[in-house]
């Protein structure tokens, strides 16, 4: 019999979920509606934030913040480049600078005291990142932003039921979260910008659909008051109400989502824990709460004997995906013909982009496919 392939990760819905979205589709209202309002007032109430502006992607919310804040040429972001491509897109996009940190090298998260040097006249953003579902240590970045007034947005993609000393993600000052298919809850594609400044938040909920002065679905019209009209440029990030239900529902169960993927992580750390070719991501010394996006582990390629890309691609021949999380932005062909960053301007980084791979982690995941993904990872290891 052949053995099905674990994929990395798998979005876990439920037969009511699907049927929610099919009653959406049932109901001629398809596009931003009562469903869009219903995921925003619930994803404030899960985080505590005070606004919250459901968009098509994170991405979308990068976009719509650099443009909000008005940053463009001659401008820097700083911002690691140990993470997903995006932000840095949409930087350049815009035609502003990205500045790249390096980050811890064993939690791969920046620390305030990596930021501080890299700050100059025209520093207008830092977007630090919550890595793999564990939280920034946000205190010393926030006094660092706030001593140098610089706004501090958090790109909280995997960090959607993580926490930071007691205060869920999202709560205070302003974070941008994913939904994407991978992430711990999804709406097919989406993302959700949080703020505690109404003024951004409403700012990006104008740009999020066309810079008109009413927002795609109004609240008390239920539907465009006909006499909207463009007050600035705006681009078309809404999302539609088929994808907002499946985040309803997915919600209503990200706290036992997120109790499967902390158990499942916890077996990999305990079941990997003497293998010494493999080190998995440190946990975070400061108080907080994982949400267990990724399972991330280090390999030792000297001691192993085997890169990192032929061990993914061994893991595979035994019917196992994992992923890479990530190939530092600054070593894609883009940034490193551009900016010609030496590897000792970032030896964290680099050091951990040759050897990062992501484990399969998945709420649906049994104990049965964790003994099947350890016991590859042995069996590769002893092969070598």
């Amino acid at each position: 019999m052949n053995t099905p392939f674990l994929p990395l990760s798998k979005p876990s819905i439920t037969e009511g979920e699907i049927a929610a979205v099919a009653e959406v589709l049932r109901s001629g209202w398809i596009t931003t509606g009562a469903k869009n309002a219903e995921l925003e007032r619930t994803v404030c109430e899960i985080t505590g934030a005070k606004f919250a502006v459901a968009l098509t992607s994170a991405t979308a919310g990068m976009h719509l913040l650099l443009k909000a804040l008005n940053i463009g040429p001659g401008d820097e972001v700083i911002t690691p480049s140990m993470t997903w491509v995006s932000t840095a897109n949409q930087i350049e996009l815009c035609g502003a600078t990205p500045v790249f940190t390096d980050v811890n090298r064993h939690t791969l998260m920046v620390e305030a005291d990596m930021i501080e040097p890299l700050i100059t006249e025209r520093t207008r953003l830092i977007v630090p990142v919550h890595y793999a579902g564990a939280s920034l240590d946000l205190d010393p970045l926030r006094a660092l932003a706030e001593r140098y007034a610089i706004p501090l947005v958090e790109d909280a993609a995997h960090a959607m039921g993580a926490s930071y000393k007691d205060q869920p993600t999202g709560q205070s000052g302003t974070a941008i979260f994913s939904f994407h298919p991978i992430k711990n809850i999804t709406t097919g594609e989406g993302g959700m910008f949080c703020s505690e400044d109404g003024q951004l938040a409403d700012k990006i909920r104008q740009l999020r659909f066309h810079g008109l002065g009413v927002d795609a679905f109004d609240r008390e019209t239920q539907g465009r008051a006909p006499q909207a009209e463009v007050i600035v440029p705006g681009y078309k990030y809404n999302l539609p109400d088929m994808n907002a239900v499946l985040g309803i529902g997915q919600l209503a169960r990200l706290d036992a989502m997120n109790q499967k993927r902390a158990e499942i992580a916890h077996t990999y750390l305990e079941q990997l824990k003497e293998i010494d070719e493999i080190e998995p991501l440190q946990l975070p010394e400061y108080k907080m709460k994982h949400c267990w996006h990724l399972f991330v582990i280090r390999l030792d390629i000297e001691r192993l004997a085997m890169n990192r890309d032929s061990f993914m691609q061994a893991l595979k021949d035994k019917q196992i995906g994992t992923g890479l999380h990530f190939r530092a932005t600054h070593t894609q062909k883009y940034y490193r013909e551009k900016y010609d960053i030496s590897k000792t301007e970032l030896p964290n980084t680099e050091w951990n982009s040759e050897r990062i791979c992501s484990l399969p982690l998945f709420p649906d995941m049994t104990m049965e496919d964790v003994q099947r993904v350890v016991t590859a990872v042995k069996e590769v290891i002893a092969e070598k």
